[in-house]
């Protein structure tokens, strides 16, 4: 019986170091594992690509002035005599004919407005083609789009400020002249992505002094008792703010020559952030998640400083920046894209120059693809779709 029970003791003793031993091995295979995983992440992230090959090639037969956005996953090109959407292989979705002299383009999800800038067209257009046209009585001076399709349409003419909304079909939602106290010259517009909440940038120097007010309108419930819909005001004195964009339904951002400003509100938006600007600012760039800046020391091209923050306020990446380049963005995938007419250059939030290239033909636009090595790139004569190596 003695012998038993020892032989039962000695048996729970080796399934205990058995299963010991499993844990130990299963831990290290998993650290292992993880190591692996987090060298190869790292290995990638901090690459520096110089090469590339090219997965597919398409011609391009548009002319020299046309003009490339991505939209909905797809390409968006136009110019004075039209607009062609296509997917990435370049089969055509839709195609729209007009004559404009100065065509800009808002996009908002799944709809883009086209709009010449100081005539009187606009086309909205969405994902499957024209939804509705507008011909304004006064010239355009600013157009923005939000999700559903309404359009806002800034319009001046002798020297005073008209405020147009349409659906999506060209129909008129509301229009008026701009009525702020010491009301002056609209820069800029903005409208949200559900259409509610309006803003609008006024720059006044009727005082001897650049003085600029940022003017909030609600068409929801919130600004139903309020006087023209105005739900707020700001005021900014020795500051130019030509720049406003609502970032996310209830998130604005204005980017002026002396402070950036965050604005957040479901109803009625309120300052979040005051960025002071210590430097003069040679560019700026953004998305729904980051802004950047670019300040410049006089004429010394090596003295120019990159900063990209999130829409906090908070710095994510500082870098120095040499040479000169004709525009710089943020792409889907959030890298930064500097490019000039031959070269381009893009870095990594982490600060990592992730690919450097010099090209041949002329390069008009990059956009990233699906992987973190995919991109297309939009050149003289020809559309890429290529794979960094």
């Amino acid at each position: 019986m003695a012998d038993i029970k020892s032989n039962v003791k000695e048996m729970e003793k080796k399934i205990r170091k058995h299963r010991k031993r499993i844990v130990i091995v299963t831990a290290v295979l998993v650290i292992l594992a993880v190591s692996g995983i987090l060298a190869v992440s790292y290995y990638f992230r901090h690459k520096e690509y110089r090469e590339y090959e090219v997965r597919s090639e398409i011609e391009r037969n548009d002319s020299e002035a046309t003009r490339y956005e991505s939209f909905s996953g797809n390409i968006l090109r136009y110019n004075n005599d039209g607009a062609f959407y296509s997917d990435l292989s370049d089969n055509l979705i839709w195609n729209q004919a007009f004559e404009m002299q100065n065509p800009e383009v808002d996009i908002c999800g799944n709809y883009a407005v086209i709009a010449d800038m100081q005539g009187t067209q606009v086309y909205i257009m969405d994902i499957t083609g024209m939804q509705g046209q507008v011909t304004t009585q006064k010239p355009i001076e600013a157009v923005c789009v939000a999700a559903q399709g309404t359009i806002a349409v800034l319009t001046q003419e002798d020297g005073a400020g008209y405020l147009e909304l349409y659906d999506k079909s060209g129909d008129s939602l509301a229009s008026g002249e701009i009525h702020v106290s010491n009301s002056g010259y609209p820069l800029a517009i903005a409208l949200s992505d559900d259409a509610n909440k309006l803003a609008v940038s006024i720059l006044d120097i009727s005082k001897g002094i650049s003085q600029t007010t940022v003017a909030f309108y609600n068409f929801g419930l919130a600004g139903q008792n309020e006087i023209d819909n105005m739900v707020g005001t700001y005021t900014y004195t020795d500051t130019v703010i030509p720049e406003i964009d609502f970032v996310s339904g209830n998130r604005m951002i204005a980017f002026g020559d002396t402070q950036v400003i965050l604005f957040e509100g479901v109803q009625k938006p309120e300052e979040i952030l005051v960025q002071k600007l210590e430097h003069e600012v040679k560019s700026i760039f953004f998305n729904t998640e980051y802004y950047g800046l670019v300040y410049g020391g006089g004429d010394a091209e090596e003295s120019r400083t990159m900063e990209v923050y999130d829409m906090r306020g908070n710095l994510c990446l500082e870098q120095k920046l040499n040479g000169s380049w004709q525009s710089i963005e943020l792409l889907e995938n959030h890298e930064i894209c500097i490019r000039d007419t031959h070269e381009c250059t893009i870095y990594t939030l982490w600060g990592v120059k992730k690919f450097t290239y010099k090209f041949d033909d002329e390069l008009y636009r990059i956009f990233s693809g699906s992987t973190g090595t995919s991109y297309t790139f939009i050149l003289e004569g020809r559309i890429e779709k290529v794979r960094l190596k």
